[in-house]
């Protein structure tokens, strides 16, 4: 991160990895497909998105990591107390954190690293005040009527607040890198139970309803954004859709049963030649994903299964409820999900399954 280009990565993303899922991973709860194969195809674009969990922030300016702003206006003093607050301790820090966070090579006059204890600067003891003014900075009522959650921060407003900060980086120009370490960087626990695994789908897919239906659509990205990135955020964006024509390609079908008639009139030549064509297309591009991410067949197999779970029952109601808070303002609260503890992990699975 400290070469010529790193000034313009805002953060390093890592895969998580999961403890406690039984061996045949029967609700895909790795999610190899797409920290595997989905997050490292877009390190070849613009970087991966940010999905909270396993993230490193960096940055040439720390208070445009979040916002990704680099106009001249974001240096201004007035805009300070607008965008990050009245508290003048944190105003103050800004530039020290910026000028703590350069490159070497960003440093005027220095060749050879910077001076000897410029960063080592001794801490004085903390009054009062100063305490005062840090619990207030803490304080829920602090980013009152300021553009934290707007511009500065996490983006508020979405339940996947993540990917809605990731996108308005990249909308702004800067790129981000994805890290697969020898060893899992971090490691978590994940749902046990169906159920729990769909509430899980369901609140992402939702959020990915509440994005396309939002001015943080990747149709309305800027110039910045590269094509491919685009695209890659638009599948982010609009993947519970395809869930209707799933539901029609289960559902047709057994509409022949009562009205006698096969949804396809006629089965001639073209017919099967097209069929055959998307059926062989689709095994290719499988094979491609799963020679060039690494994963096993069975990984992937695993994925495809949840994805039809996920597709006939999660992903439509969050298309339901999408649209109902976009059209008739119903809001829609969620829970985390459950996730037991490393110990607890085999007498809960024993017990809910």
């Amino acid at each position: 991160m400290l070469d010529r280009g790193g000034d313009r990565v805002c953060f390093v993303q890592f895969p998580q990895r999961f403890e406690g899922i039984d061996p045949n991973d029967r609700y895909a709860n790795h999610n190899l497909v797409f920290f595997d194969v989905t997050m490292r195809a877009m390190d070849g674009l613009q970087g991966p998105m940010y999905v909270g969990t396993g993230k490193i922030k960096l940055g040439k300016k720390k208070t445009d990591q979040v916002t990704g702003e680099d106009d001249e206006e974001e240096s201004s003093s007035s805009l300070l107390p607008k965008r990050f607050g009245n508290s003048t301790l944190l105003a103050a820090s800004i530039p020290v954190a910026e000028y703590q966070g350069r490159l070497l090579q960003d440093v005027p006059g220095v060749v050879h690293g910077r001076p000897a204890g410029s960063l080592a600067v001794p801490r004085e003891p903390l009054d009062a005040s100063t305490v005062a003014e840090a619990i207030s900075v803490i304080s829920c009522f602090y980013e009152d009527k300021t553009e934290w959650g707007k511009r500065v921060g996490w983006i508020y407003g979405s339940v996947t607040e993540d990917v809605v900060t990731g996108y308005r980086m990249h909308n702004r120009g800067w790129r981000s890198v994805y890290c697969v370490t020898q060893r899992d960087a971090f490691r978590g626990t994940a749902p046990i139970n169906l159920t729990d695994r769909l509430h899980q789908v369901l609140r992402w897919a939702t959020g990915s309803v509440e994005i396309f239906f939002s001015k943080n659509n990747a149709l309305f990205a800027s110039r910045k954004m590269k094509l491919l990135q685009r695209v890659a955020y638009f599948n982010a964006g609009m993947y519970p859709f395809t869930s209707i024509f799933l539901l029609l390609y289960c559902v047709l079908p057994a509409m022949s049963l009562f009205s006698g008639e096969f949804i396809v009139q006629s089965m001639d030549v073209a017919f099967l030649i097209f069929l055959l064509v998307i059926t062989i297309t689709f095994c290719l591009l499988a094979l491609l994903e799963i020679k060039w991410s690494g994963i096993s067949l069975h990984e992937w197999w695993r994925n495809e299964q949840f994805w039809l779970i996920g597709g006939t029952s999660a992903h439509p109601s969050a298309v339901l409820q999408g649209l109902l808070k976009i059209v008739a303002g119903v809001d829609i609260s969620f829970t985390l999900t459950s996730k037991p503890a490393a110990d607890e992990g085999d007498s809960t699975r024993s017990f809910m399954w």
